[in-house]
């Protein structure tokens, strides 16, 4: 018996419009469907794709042992993960081996900071494995302000609030058009560093860009609260026009 596909299907940034024509196709058409989702959540990548799935699709909800209940620098973090994407792995393996095409959801771009790398990297030497690209949430986040992210020869630094505040200010600093990714209760951080750098007055906040609660506000509106999940923080380049 032949192999069957592990898909690695991109959704993109939370429109089910802005889903590739692959994508839609490919989700429609799968027999095993997995997703990555909190334990006691539905799971946003699951929730994109309510009405499409065909009624006899087998739904494999793969649960995070750990998301924010350990600090990212605790052994225990790694060890935990580690652990988890290698049942997982052992489990699609399997699947693929016995001949099942098995469509994996992907929020975003599927090898742009997305959990699928980790599942990817465990299986690819095994079963055949294809990646289907998609539009990431930061491209909808600059659409969404109605302004240009980089002009001309503008460098774009992708960050994550995650960072040390330091290198975080050090790097926008550096950078004529900032991303900052991994949001969330980091924001007060964030904004130190946009303040450090001097970018603090372009900077604006887009929340949950592309979908029903998408909400776009200059940074020095926004307050010191932790911003939502799909937050990004974006400076805008001034670089050479004609």
């Amino acid at each position: 018996m032949s192999a069957g596909t592990v898909y690695g299907v991109g959704l993109g940034p939370g429109d089910p419009e802005l889903m590739s024509v692959r994508a839609d196709r490919l989700v429609r058409g799968a027999s095993h469907v997995a997703f990555f989702r909190k334990a006691g959540r539905a799971g946003r990548a699951r929730t994109l794709v309510e009405g499409m799935l065909r009624p006899d699709a087998v739904e494999i909800a793969m649960e995070y042992p750990v998301t924010t209940e350990i600090p990212l620098d605790d052994p225990a973090y790694a060890g935990n993960l580690s652990d988890f994407y290698a049942g997982i792995a052992d489990r699609i393996r399997t699947l693929a081996e016995s001949g099942a095409d098995v469509v994996v959801l992907c929020e975003g771009d599927p090898f742009f900071y997305g959990s699928f790398m980790h599942l990817y990297t465990r299986v690819k030497d095994h079963v055949p494995v294809e990646v289907v690209p998609a539009i990431t949430g930061m491209s909808a986040a600059w659409t969404a302000t109605g302004i240009p992210v980089t002009w001309g020869d503008d460098v774009l630094c992708v960050l994550l609030g995650t960072m040390p505040e330091e290198d975080l200010a050090r790097r926008m600093a550096d950078a004529d058009a900032v991303v900052v990714m991994k949001v969330g209760r980091n924001l007060p951080r964030v904004r130190r560093a946009l303040e450090a750098a001097g970018k603090a007055d372009r900077a604006w906040l887009v929340e949950c860009a592309s979908m029903a609660e998408e909400r776009v506000i200059p940074l020095r509106d926004a307050g010191d609260q932790a911003a939502p999940y799909f937050s990004i923080v974006l400076v805008h380049g001034q670089g050479r026009r004609p």
